[in-house]
């Protein structure tokens, strides 16, 4: 038996003491705003404790081929066709001067207010077989079989990569902008050309940002659930909405949405790193910009119209036509429903993802421990993770709680009405998660401005805890908050997934409205829905601009 002694006692406690605790303070205060990811993500991952012989089987023989095929074609072309587009675009605003340079250098981001199933349905409605351009080039030439379709994989992948270049644009121009031409002229000493000293000096110094940004546009792209639906081209999203809605197949929506999960964390690490490894890049200077002469500084200044045209221009003004064409026959009090619930839903979620996020940079601020540091960062994964993953994760467990107070209302003798389900609740839910992310962003840029010293300060005039909060962190942040509220409401508008899937009956917002009328093929009908949507997500595009350009 071994002996206790009173020597054995005194040292086991110190070393208790000095262990450190699981879960600290902080981590506690951030504990339940990392749940309103991790529930959904650990709900969803759960579907692979619980096995279905029978649903794997329908999946692997009916379903999964053509979703693996069609996303990792997706994957592949778009990846490459946002870095063929977005890198000669930034390389030319950033270190070029040629003709509208400083008009392209800020009207190549309007894109970002153009969500991407807008611009399908709209690319569709131009150049699909009954579409003006073809219907044109057949009444001027007598043939057109020659135009490529539209309603293709290539069509898929040239849409998106339409809408989803400003990612490695807006990166890019920042890597190249940073380099300036110093490192160019050093590579030229040692005998390089310039087209060698961009290959072998510039591009490689610029990897970490082309990678987070070609990391963001792939997450967006798996991300997306209307631009492949206007296209009938079948990924995940796609397969999770028609298991849930069309089969009413819950679990077989779980399983897929697990696969997809951990697709997306997996790019979700591989971005996390790349932007880790940023920091071997330092600031070089601009210098003078490369001046281009003759027939290439009209190639360069075409490449940016055509590119600008075909991504921003062309596609509002289509809807402009459209909208003129149906205003006075749709334009109906309808719209009136749309749009206020519209503006409801965005404007309670900005609020409550601004609060949130606040909140998640207080405390993460004030208690740097790593249990603390990881949980924040877990808190902001959910905009890496599809709405229609989101969707899934959170009404399970939502419609779980709501059988179970169910059970016991009727127990008590009281109604059997359900209670959460079909509810503000669950899309509120799953948009904060969604866009916390997009809110926490530029509050924790903000809080980079108060410095320790002025905390310091504060503390020492007796201005500590909640104090601290309302009388420096706040009034500092103000600017952080604005923009916060700013984007979440802009992204909340644009967002059709999780609305889609969670909406109460009936409750149809201006997302919801495009999907309906460009699931029946009425792009006209489209148009003025979605103008609303892009004119309201210029206002948030301006801003970064301006904050970019600053």
């Amino acid at each position: 038996m071994t002996r206790i002694t009173p020597s054995g006692v005194m040292r086991f406690f110190s070393f208790a003491g000095s262990m450190k605790p699981l879960f600290s303070r902080g981590s506690l205060y951030v504990l339940p705003l990392a749940l309103l990811t991790l529930i959904p993500l650990a709900v969803v991952l759960s579907s692979f404790l619980q096995p279905q012989p029978e649903i794997w089987r329908h999946l692997a023989q009916y379903v999964l081929p053509d979703v693996l095929r069609n996303t990792l074609l997706l994957v592949l072309g778009v990846g490459c066709g946002v870095l063929l587009l977005g890198v000669p675009l930034a390389w030319l605003t950033a270190v070029c001067e040629f003709p509208g340079r400083r008009f392209f250098a800020w009207a190549l981001m309007l894109p970002l207010a153009m969500p991407a199933y807008v611009l399908a349905f709209i690319l569709v409605g131009l150049l699909d077989y009954t579409g003006p351009v073809q219907t044109l080039l057949r009444e001027q030439l007598g043939y057109a079989g020659w135009f490529p379709k539209i309603r293709s994989p290539g069509g898929v992948v040239f849409t998106l990569v339409l809408a989803l270049y400003p990612y490695v644009y807006l990166l890019a121009r920042e890597a190249f902008r940073s380099q300036g031409k110093r490192a160019l002229e050093a590579a030229q000493t040692l005998g390089l050309t310039r087209w060698q000293a961009f290959w072998r000096v510039a591009l490689p110094m610029a990897r970490p940002w082309l990678a987070g940004g070609v990391m963001l546009a792939l997450m967006e792209s798996l991300a997306d659930f209307g631009t492949v639906a206007i296209f009938n081209f079948d990924t995940f999203t796609t397969a999770i909405y028609k298991a849930w809605f069309a089969l009413f197949n819950l679990p077989a929506a779980a399983q897929l949405a697990s696969l997809l999960v951990l697709f997306v964390l997996l790019l979700a690490w591989l971005e996390a790193r790349s932007r880790g490894a940023r920091r071997f890049n330092g600031k070089g200077g601009q210098g003078a910009r490369i001046v281009l002469q003759g027939w290439v500084r009209w190639c360069a200044l075409a490449l940016c119209g055509a590119v600008l045209l075909a991504a921003f221009a062309v596609p509002v003004l289509q809807l402009v036509l459209w909208c003129a064409k149906v205003w006075a026959e749709d334009a109906d009090r309808r719209y009136a429903g749309f749009i206020l619930r519209s503006l409801m839903l965005a404007g309670l979620t900005a609020l409550i993802v601004a609060a949130a996020a606040l909140l998640l940079t207080h405390f993460t601020q004030r208690f740097r421990d790593s249990a603390t540091r990881w949980l924040g960062r877990l808190a902001t994964l959910g905009y890496a993770v599809p709405g229609t993953v989101l969707a899934v994760g959170v009404f399970i467990p939502i419609a779980w709680l709501d059988n179970g107070l169910v059970f016991l209302l009727q127990a008590l003798g009281g109604t059997s009405t359900e209670l959460l389900k079909g509810t503000l609740v669950v899309m509120l839910l799953a948009l904060t998660a969604r866009f916390l992310a997009v809110g926490h962003q530029p509050v924790e840029a903000a809080m980079q401005r108060i410095t320790r010293n002025q905390e310091d300060a504060a503390r020492s005039l007796g201005v500590t805890g909640r104090a601290l909060l309302w009388r420096l962190h706040l009034p500092m942040l103000r600017g952080g908050v604005l923009s916060a509220l700013l984007l979440v409401f802009v992204e909340t508008l644009k967002e059709m997934p999780i609305t889609l899937m969670t909406r109460p009956f009936g409750w149809d917002t201006l997302a919801v409205r495009v999907f309906e009328m460009t699931s029946e093929g009425m792009w006209e009908r489209a148009a003025l829905p979605s103008l609303c949507i892009v004119l309201a997500g210029l206002l948030p595009v301006l801003i970064l601009v301006r904050q970019t350009e600053k």
